[in-house]
C-alpha cells in the first residue's frame, strides 16, 4: 500500500528551510512534514504575503517534494497549558508570547493555531500536527488528592479553547491531528476518548499516531490503531526503548534525553521496541493510506544518520501489503 514517506522538519528547524529540504530530496523522501518554526514556515506570512508562500512552495519543487501536512506543536502546547511559564517562553513564536500574561499568551496561541489551519489550506494540505497543551495534566500524580469536578474542568476548558479553532479548521477544510503524548490534554488511551468525548467527536479533530510515547506507557499500539481507526489522520515513525533495571523508572527520574539512568529513551526507528511489522499491518488492515512521517529523536545517534536509516527502515515496512489472493486458494481442487 502507497503512503507518500515524509520527514518531520520539526528537529532540523535550526538549519534553513532550503538545506532540509535539499537534503531530504537527496536522501529519497517524498516530501516533508513542514515544522512553523526556525525559518521554516511563518503561518502568518504564508497566508498574507503571496510571494512567501511560494518561496516555500519553489523550495520544496526544487528538490522534487511534496508538503503533505504542517507542524505547529509548540504554540499549540500554549493554548491550554497552565502553568504558563519560561518553558513556554522558550518555545512559542515572540508573536504568542508577548509580554508573557499567561491568558493572553493562551489566547495568542489559539489564534496562531486558526492561522495555521488558513496556511495550511493556502498549501494546500490537509492536515495540521500538533499539541494542544492541558489545563490538567499537572495533577497526573493524583496528589494532593484531586476532585473529579477538577478533572471536569480541564476537559471543559479544553472543548471551549479548541472548539473556535476547529471551527476555523473546519471553514478552511483542514483536520487537526493531535499527538498523543503526555503533557497533552489526550495522552493515553482512555484520556484520548475523554478528550474526543468533550468536543463531541468532532471530525475536524483527529489523532497523529506516534507510538513512541505508547511504548514506554505500556500500551498497545495496535490496539490503539484499531480502536480509533477513524480518527488517524497522520502517523508519525518514532521509536522509544525502556531500560528498567531496577534504578530507573519510567517517569524519567527528571533526567536529561540520553542519560542512561532514564527508564525509556527516544531512539531512532528500528533500534527499540515497537513492533513496526505488526504496526503497518495494521495500517494496512485499517485502510490508513496518508503519510508516514520520520521524526528523528535521538540523543544517541546523529541525525544525518538516523534520518536516511529511518527512511530505509520504511521503504521496506511499505512492501508488507494485503495478498491479492487468499493463501490457501490453491488448496482448492475446484
Amino acid at each position: 500500500m502507497a503512503r507518500p514517506i515524509t520527514l518531520f522538519t520539526g528537529q532540523w528547524a535550526d538549519l534553513p528551510f532550503e538545506e532540509v529540504a535539499r537534503r531530504a530530496g537527496e536522501w529519497g523522501f517524498d516530501g516533508l512534514e513542514i515544522a512553523s518554526w526556525g525559518d521554516h514556515l511563518d503561518v502568518w506570512r504564508a497566508v498574507e504575503d503571496d510571494a512567501y508562500l511560494k518561496t516555500r512552495l519553489d523550495i520544496l519543487e526544487q528538490n522534487n517534494l511534496q508538503v503533505f501536512a504542517i507542524s505547529n506543536h509548540l504554540n499549540g502546547q500554549a493554548v491550554c497549558d497552565d502553568p504558563i511559564d519560561e518553558r513556554h517562553q522558550g518555545i512559542v513564536s515572540s508573536r504568542v508570547w508577548g509580554d508573557g500574561e499567561p491568558e493572553g499568551v493562551r489566547q495568542r496561541a489559539a489564534e496562531e493555531l486558526k492561522m495555521t489551519a488558513r496556511a495550511a489550506a493556502r498549501l494546500g494540505v490537509k492536515t495540521v500536527t500538533g499539541f494542544t497543551g492541558s489545563a490538567i495534566w499537572k495533577t497526573v500524580a493524583m496528589f494532593p488528592p484531586v476532585p473529579e469536578s477538577m478533572i471536569e474542568r480541564g476537559y471543559q476548558d479544553f472543548a471551549d479553547r479548541w472548539n473556535p479553532i476547529i471551527d476555523v479548521f473546519d471553514e478552511v477544510g483542514v483536520r487537526f491531528a493531535l499527538e498523543v503524548h503526555p503533557s497533552e490534554i489526550a495522552f493515553d488511551y482512555w484520556t484520548t476518548k475523554a478528550t474526543l468525548e468533550a468536543i463531541d467527536h468532532r471530525p475536524g479533530f483527529g489523532l497523529n499516531f506516534d507510538p513512541s510515547h505508547f511504548i514506554w506507557q505500556d500500551l498497545d499500539p495496535l490496539v490503539f490503531l484499531q480502536d480509533f481507526q477513524d480518527r488517524i489522520y497522520h502517523v508519525h515513525v518514532k521509536e522509544s526503548v525502556t531500560q528498567l533495571n531496577g534504578r530507573n523508572g519510567r517517569m524519567g527520574s527528571l533526567l536529561p534525553w540520553g542519560d542512561p539512568r532514564r527508564g525509556w529513551d527516544f531512539v531512532t526507528a528500528g533500534h527499540g521496541e515497537v513492533p513496526w511489522g505488526k504496526v503497518f499491518r495494521m495500517l494496512n488492515s485499517i485502510d490508513y493510506v496518508g503519510p508516514t512521517s520520520i521524526e528523528w529523536e535521538d540523543a544517541g545517534m546523529d541525525r544525518l544518520v538516523g534520518a536516511p536509516e529511518s527512511l530505509s527502515l520504511v521503504k521496506q515496512l511499505a512492501t508488507i501489503t494485503p495478498s491479492a489472493a487468499s493463501f490457501d486458494a490453491a488448496f482448492s481442487t475446484k
